[in-house]
């Protein structure tokens, strides 16, 4: 095992020490947290820059191969729900070690998949095992870092994410052009294992929870102790509205580019998702605006962002639409790392489901946006897919009223949550030595 610099393990730090938001350390540990999370969801959307291609290899209609390619997020939103039931007794390291292993599987396969519904299966099982890998990891990063650490680990997992909607679309898109369909699969199956031993070099075991600290409660309980959390399901629901016009907008897209006026190549069209660079910048700060300026004011602006952009897409101009997609990325990214924090720091118990809950929601929401817009582009066309988007992100606004701050946020800023914990421990009072 490496020295614990190496690690993204909070519990090296003093508990009595506040972290130095720009230490070697910390640079070090959110670098690792961000390559974790590139290599647990590169496969998730690189996909959508060859969607064209698989279109004609398949010779469907481009809402049947959207639903298709975007079927793993109906496998993340089914994994996100079973790993917020059966999360406490798991290793969060192991979990995570084995579900990246196993990814590599289905990948291999889709660069043989006979036929639309093999394709489509094998999707799901690759976001069952992206969802374990996601959720434990979310999970790990709660149980890890006190509140004022976690917005930043939080935003370098989403940051992550980000490199790998960019970086994902590129290698798949170049792939694809000059070497074929297949071989992009064979490549993404190696990353899923690079993955899989990035975890076993750099996250340490946590010890076991103990029952005194953490007693057993049914699952169904705790779900109902979230759903129950006002906050917390307002924010469910803001998840399911970035991830319906996240979907909507970077699915649908492609086939706009590729049509006259824009005609571009499948090449030019994987340069295309150079506009989540921006988004790679903007991101890591978003922890930091929540604790200068809150939660609320965090997400409003991002989705404002998002909703600015979105005029543009249906310009028949390439710089408009570039313009269009490069807010859509700053804004929906922003605010789904704002989310994804404020679940940490809502649910005083049991931050795993909480997580699995979040993404279950999230992911849901993608499964919907591609189904609903896919039929909207298909039967009425671009413009319309648009306006949904637009009202998904209203809507996302307008349950961001319901968010409030933990009231523990402040005491927690100052002190270090223990790895073995998954549950908030009273503090002791009067406990103090007497003068």
């Amino acid at each position: 095992m490496h020295a614990p610099i190496s690690h993204f393990d909070a519990s090296v730090t003093r508990a009595d020490a506040l972290p130095e938001p720009a230490s070697v350390l910390s640079l070090a540990r959110d670098g690792l947290i961000a390559l974790t999370a590139f290599l647990t969801v590169v496969d998730l959307f690189a996909t959508q820059a060859i969607l064209p291609s698989l279109a004609q290899h398949y010779r469907v209609t481009p809402a049947a191969m959207g639903f298709a390619v975007n079927a793993s997020t109906l496998g993340m939103a089914i994994g996100g729900l079973g790993v917020a039931l059966i999360a406490r007794p798991i290793d969060r390291r192991l979990g995570v070690l084995v579900s990246l292993a196993l990814l590599a599987i289905p990948t291999a396969l889709l660069a043989t998949a006979p036929g639309l519904g093999s394709f489509t299966l094998l999707r799901v099982v690759q976001g069952l095992f992206m969802a374990s890998a996601f959720t434990l990891t979310l999970a790990y990063l709660g149980e890890a870092y006190a509140a004022a650490a976690a917005a930043s680990a939080f935003a370098a997992y989403i940051t992550g994410n980000v490199a790998s909607n960019l970086v994902g679309r590129l290698i798949s898109a170049g792939l694809a052009d000059h070497l074929g369909l297949a071989a992009n699969f064979y490549l993404f199956a190696l990353l899923n294992l690079a993955g899989a031993l990035l975890v076993f070099f750099t996250i340490q075991r946590a010890p076991r929870l103990s029952a005194a600290v953490a007693p057993a409660e049914r699952p169904l309980a705790t779900w109902a102790i979230h759903l129950g959390n006002g906050p917390l399901r307002a924010t469910f629901g803001i998840g399911f509205c970035i991830l319906f016009a996240f979907i909507g907008t970077f699915t649908f897209v492609n086939f706009v580019l590729v049509r006259p006026p824009l005609c571009l190549s499948p090449m030019q069209l994987g340069l295309v998702y150079l506009v989540f660079l921006p988004s790679i910048i903007t991101t890591p700060f978003a922890g930091a605006v929540v604790r200068r300026a809150g939660t609320r004011p965090a997400l409003w602006a991002g989705l404002a962002v998002a909703g600015i952009g979105l005029p543009a897409l249906v310009a028949p101009s390439l710089a408009a639409v570039l313009a269009g997609l490069v807010l859509v990325g700053v804004g929906t990214f922003f605010a789904q790392a704002t989310a994804t924090g404020f679940i940490s720091r809502a649910a005083n118990t049991h931050r795993s489901a909480a997580s699995g809950l979040y993404l279950a929601a999230y992911f849901t929401g993608g499964l919907v946006g591609s189904l609903v817009l896919g039929h909207v582009f298909d039967g009425v066309g671009w413009s319309h897919c648009v306006m949904g988007i637009g009202l998904a992100l209203l809507l996302a606004a307008v349950l961001t009223i319901a968010l409030r701050e933990p009231h523990s946020v402040t005491a927690l800023n100052c002190m270090r949550w223990r790895p073995s914990e998954d549950v908030q421990a009273p503090m002791p009072r009067g406990r103090g030595r007497r003068r």
